[in-house]
């Protein structure tokens, strides 16, 4: 999967993303962030990214995946592009 295809923020593949991506200022779609991490040209969380690793982990068992899952998913965090 490219880079393109995953949330610059959270790292879920867009293709999962039940909102189809995330809002611009201007209403249009994102094509780098899921509706989960940005909305109307605003990052829904702010904090450091190891908070917000922690966040994605939390959310992430909530929605059913394991503990390890969610600390493997949430570890690549770091490389993407709104963290570097």
């Amino acid at each position: 999967m490219s880079a393109k295809q995953m949330c610059q923020s959270c790292g879920m593949p867009l293709s999962k993303d039940p909102q189809g991506g995330g809002t611009n200022a201007d209403g249009t779609k994102s094509e780098k962030y899921c509706s989960y991490c940005y909305q109307s040209g605003e990052f829904t969380f702010n904090g450091t990214v190891t908070e917000f690793q922690e966040h994605c982990r939390i959310k992430m068992k909530e929605g059913g995946h394991s503990g390890f899952m969610a600390w493997l998913f949430s570890r690549g965090l770091k490389r993407l592009e709104r963290w570097k």
